[in-house]
């Protein structure tokens, strides 16, 4: 076969500073390649692939798009990309609140999540896609009933019916339970043999590279390296360490915060707790008791009901009031506010990480943990502004002070949204896929600091869909199906 451009990226250079790489671009894709966009957070991997989608103006440089007769078209026409924020253009998200999941009575015009697929849906083809990923239940869901893991299967499922040139996917496999990850893989060798589609994976971890991958470039510091073969990047261990240098296990010093001595042993009791959603049961009879001091790890497939239970616990969900709920020692429902359950509690969630779109500096998304607010509406105080920034200093984001929340990448984000879960030093951590996007330097960090803040005296409840990203301090499990 003979291997021609399928794109060609010359000389570019971004108009604005602020998105700018520290030398011209210049990449290309050949017929049959498909690339690995590897680099640590904060690298430019996203500011990359939205200058290949013409997002950003150019100072200069051209992008040039072939399609398969060899005729010029618009990279518009070829590309197609797909990241966690297009969830945004699934619905009315930006309209919505973080708890509208959980207020169905308050929902209203909800959009099925059929209705947002494109006709190609109806083919021999869609329909197998719709299979592979198990999505046939949820056609008829309103889509903002769908779990993170569950939209990013519907978005892959939506973009491959689309029948891109080149599809470029934004670390694809975050929020994808073990299963969904095989089935992705098996999906990407199906199109690659059909000869249709090439695929650019945007990923923060070398792990992550699948079979289906030839070729890598890496990206570092808004500095493009050497583009290389697969084999030849996982062969130089010298370009891995700079590109996600190992860091050695740091003596924390935690910022100190006061607060009201937890006076209960008993930090969590669900007694049959009963969840239903229309003809859906979510959960059943599900019993659960967490003691002090005790570290779980909450696992199960995407759609089990992690993300529900989780909304009943954070005081999120009001169906709790109709269960049998004990939060440190009180029975929901007694005469305690929703602020009272929250102050004891340190919570992020994917959920969480999608409606917090706020053009507000980075210290100030960590200062709002002090109040439990998406946002920030009340002042930090002096001293509050100095345990946030000794927060983000702990967390290696304190560069990130002044930058705002929507500009920082999106692994840089979710470090952002952890910090703002330490700052008021909660008795219960319920951290739902916290390391969600952090390269393996950020996620080793991360570990260190939840080893170290839990100690022996803070209870935890741990979310994850890989073993390995789950604190050594965890001993306990509790695992739901999907029903």
């Amino acid at each position: 076969m003979k291997v021609s451009n399928c794109l060609i990226a010359s000389n570019l250079v971004q108009r604005f500073d602020e998105v700018r790489f520290n030398g011209p671009i210049n990449w290309q894709i050949k017929s049959g390649e498909q690339w690995a966009i590897i680099g640590p957070n904060g690298a430019g991997k996203t500011l990359f692939i939205d200058t290949l989608a013409g997002k950003y103006a150019l100072k200069s440089g051209k992008i040039t798009c072939f399609n398969a007769s060899g005729e010029e078209v618009k990279p518009s026409e070829c590309i197609k990309i797909v990241a966690f924020r297009d969830i945004y253009s699934l619905s009315d998200t930006r309209e919505s609140f973080y708890q509208q999941r959980w207020n169905v009575g308050v929902m209203q015009d909800g959009t099925p999540t059929r209705e947002l697929l494109p006709k190609t849906a109806g083919s021999e083809w869609g329909k197998h896609l719709i299979a592979r990923f198990g999505l046939e239940d949820l056609l008829e869901k309103d889509i903002r009933l769908l779990s993170s893991g569950e939209l990013r299967k519907f978005l892959v499922v939506k973009s491959l019916l689309n029948s891109p040139q080149i599809l470029i996917l934004d670390n694809p496999y975050i929020g994808l339970d073990v299963v969904s990850r095989k089935v992705l893989n098996e999906l990407f060798e199906e199109i690659i043999a059909e000869g249709g589609v090439q695929i650019v994976l945007v990923l923060s971890n070398p792990a992550d590279i699948p079979a289906a991958i030839t070729h890598v470039l890496p990206i570092v510091n808004r500095s493009i390296k050497q583009a290389m073969s697969k084999k030849d990047f996982l062969d130089d261990k010298a370009l891995r360490e700079e590109l996600f240098a190992e860091i050695e296990p740091e003596k924390l010093n935690f910022p100190t915060t006061s607060k009201e001595d937890l006076h209960s042993s008993e930090i969590i009791r669900l007694n049959n707790i009963h969840i239903r959603y229309g003809k859906r049961t979510i959960l059943h009879e599900l019993n659960w008791k967490i003691e002090k001091g005790e570290k779980w790890a909450l696992l199960g497939p995407n759609g089990s009901g992690k993300s529900t239970l989780l909304s009943l616990i954070s005081g999120d969900n009001p169906q709790a009031y109709a269960n049998d709920i004990h939060l440190f020692g009180k029975k929901r429902g007694s005469g305690e506010s929703i602020w009272e359950i929250k102050k004891r509690i340190g919570y992020i969630s994917p959920e969480m990480h999608l409606h917090y779109l706020k053009n507000i500096p980075c210290l100030d998304i960590v200062g709002s943990g002090f109040f439990d607010t998406i946002g920030l509406y009340l002042s930090c105080s002096e001293e509050q502004k100095q345990k946030a920034l000794e927060w983000m200093q702990l967390f290696g984001i304190s560069h990130l002070k002044d930058v705002s929340f929507l500009q920082a990448s999106s692994g840089e984000q979710r470090l952002t949204l952890l910090t703002r879960v330490f700052v008021k030093n909660p008795d219960l951590l319920i951290l739902d896929e916290p390391l969600h996007g952090l390269d393996a330097r950020n996620k080793e960090k991360v570990k260190n600091i939840i080893e170290k803040f839990c100690g022996t005296e803070k209870s935890l409840i741990f979310v994850t869909h890989y073993d390995e990203d789950i604190p050594k301090i965890v001993d306990k499990r509790f695992v739901l199906s999907k029903r």
